[in-house]
C-alpha cells in the first residue's frame, strides 16, 4: 500500500487597510478575500485591519501595525498572510524582511493561484501562465547576486557577466513574448469558431463569480456544465446550442466571472475569453440578488465591460437566486428599483419563461422579412432558410420559388455570401 502524505490546510491571516469612509467596503472585501482563500484551500484563522489615510508606501501598514501583525502571526502559528490589495514589489520585499518565516502574498497572487487550479483548456492555461509571468516580472529580487560570474573569452575578459536576476528577467520576458504569440494563435482559432456561429443569435452570460451563470446555462440548454459553490469555477468559455422554440435558436456562452480588484494582468490576458461577450448579440448580466453587496457587484461588472465596445441596448439584467431572499418584499423592492430586470431562480427554474420570452423578443427585433428567389433544386439553401429563419410564404415566380423569410439581418448577409446570391 502506498503511503500518502496528508497536508493540513495552510493557516491564513487576512490583512487590509481601510481608507477614510471605506470601513464597510473593506469588511465586505475581506469577506470575499476569505472565500478566495478557502477556494484556494486555506483556512482563515484571523484578520487584521488598519484604518489609515492611505497605504504605507514602504510596508503597506504602519510600522507599529506591521509589528502587531508579526506578533499575531507568531501567536496564531500562521503559515501565510494574505493582503487584500496588490502589494508593490518593494512593499512585498520589505514585509518579507520583517517576517522571513511566513509566506506573504497579496490578493492578485491568490486569485492567480485559484485560476491555475481551475484552468483546464489550452486557452485558459496559456492565459493564466501569461498573467503569472507578467505579475512575477517586476517582483524578481536580487537574491541570486552572489552567483554573478565572470564570462571568459576574447572580448569579455575582466568584465562582469549577467547576474542571475538579469538572466531570469530576460528568460521571463522571452516567455511572456512566446505566451502572447501562443495566445494570439488560439484567439485566431476561436475567432474562426465564432464566425461559424454568426448565422445564429449569440447570447453571452456575464456576471460576478458564483452568481449562478453555469446553473442558468444548464437550465436553458439542458446541459451539464460543472456547477460548484466555488469562486472562479468557470474559466473556460462554454458554448451550447439552445432551441428556445421552433423558430428561435441561439448559441449560449458562459464566460469567466468577475470580482473586485481583479488583477489587471488577468483582465488583459483573459481578453480573448471576454471577446465572447464583446461579439455577442445579447448579454445576460447575471446578479446574485441574495448577496447584500449585489450593487457593488453590478458596478464591478460594468467597470470591466467598459473596456469593450458594447451598446447598452444589448444587455438584459437578470437577478438570480431570488429563492434565497428572506422576504418577498425584497423581490418587490428590486422589481420597483430595476423595472426592466428579470427576477429568477435558475436552481428552481423560477421566472425562466419570462426571460426566454424576452430573449425571443430581442431576436425578433433584430430580424426582418427578406425575399429569396431560389431555384427548386437548391435544397441546401431552402433547408438553411427553414433552419435559420421562419418561412412566412413561398410562391412560384416563373421558374423560381420566391421565399419570404423572417430572418436576422446578419444571418441574411451570411447566407447571401455563402450561396453567392
Amino acid at each position: 500500500m502506498t503511503n500518502q502524505i496528508r497536508r493540513d490546510p495552510e493557516r491564513a491571516i487576512l490583512c487590509a487597510v481601510a481608507l477614510p469612509g471605506k470601513a464597510e467596503h473593506t469588511e465586505h472585501s475581506l469577506e470575499e478575500l476569505e472565500r478566495l482563500a478557502e477556494t484556494a484551500g486555506a483556512v482563515v484563522i484571523d484578520t487584521l485591519i488598519q484604518s489609515r489615510e492611505g497605504m504605507h508606501p514602504v510596508h503597506y501598514l504602519g510600522t507599529g501595525k506591521l509589528e502587531e501583525l508579526r506578533l499575531l502571526a507568531e501567536e496564531q502559528e500562521a503559515d501565510v498572510i494574505i493582503f487584500d490589495d496588490e502589494l508593490t514589489p518593494a512593499q512585498q520585499k520589505n514585509i518579507e524582511k520583517e517576517m522571513p518565516d511566513i509566506k506573504i502574498i497579496d490578493r492578485s497572487a491568490l486569485i492567480l493561484d485559484i485560476f491555475t487550479i481551475h484552468a483546464k483548456t489550452r486557452e485558459a492555461k496559456t492565459q493564466v501562465r501569461l498573467a503569472e509571468a507578467e505579475y512575477l516580472l517586476p517582483r524578481l529580487t536580487r537574491q541570486w547576486t552572489h552567483l554573478e560570474r565572470q564570462v571568459g573569452g576574447i572580448g569579455a575578459r575582466g568584465g562582469p557577466g549577467e547576474t542571475q536576476i538579469e538572466i531570469d528577467r530576460r528568460l521571463l520576458r522571452e516567455r511572456i513574448k512566446k505566451l502572447k504569440a501562443d495566445l494570439e494563435k488560439i484567439s485566431t482559432q476561436l475567432d474562426t469558431k465564432r464566425k461559424s456561429r454568426s448565422v445564429r443569435f449569440n447570447v453571452a452570460l456575464v456576471g460576478y463569480t458564483n452568481a449562478g451563470k453555469s446553473t442558468l446555462m444548464n437550465r436553458l440548454a439542458g446541459s451539464s456544465v460543472e456547477v460548484e459553490d466555488q469562486l472562479f469555477k468557470t474559466l473556460d468559455t462554454t458554448v451550447r446550442r439552445v432551441q428556445l422554440d421552433k423558430t428561435h435558436t441561439i448559441y449560449l456562452s458562459d464566460t469567466v466571472g468577475f470580482i473586485q480588484k481583479l488583477p489587471h494582468q488577468l483582465v488583459a490576458s483573459f481578453r480573448s475569453t471576454l471577446r465572447e461577450a464583446e461579439t455577442a448579440d445579447l448579454l445576460l448580466k447575471v446578479i446574485d440578488i441574495s448577496d447584500e453587496n449585489f450593487s457593488e457587484h453590478m458596478k464591478t461588472i460594468d467597470d470591466v465591460l467598459k473596456e469593450f465596445d458594447i451598446p447598452e441596448k444589448r444587455f438584459i439584467t437578470v437577478f438570480n437566486k431570488t429563492d434565497k431572499l428572506e422576504s418577498a418584499e425584497n423581490v418587490k423592492f428590486v422589481k420597483r428599483t430595476y423595472p426592466e430586470a428579470f427576477c429568477i431562480s435558475a436552481e428552481r427554474g423560477i421566472g425562466l419563461d419570462k426571460l426566454t420570452q424576452a430573449i425571443r423578443s430581442r431576436i425578433d427585433e433584430s430580424a426582418y422579412v427578406h425575399h429569396f428567389y431560389v431555384e427548386p433544386d437548391e435544397g441546401k439553401l431552402i433547408a438553411d432558410l427553414n433552419r435559420y429563419g421562419e418561412i412566412l410564404e413561398s410562391t412560384f415566380v416563373e421558374d423560381k420559388i420566391l421565399f419570404k423569410v423572417f430572418l436576422d439581418e446578419a444571418v441574411c448577409d451570411s447566407l447571401k455570401k455563402k450561396y453567392q446570391l
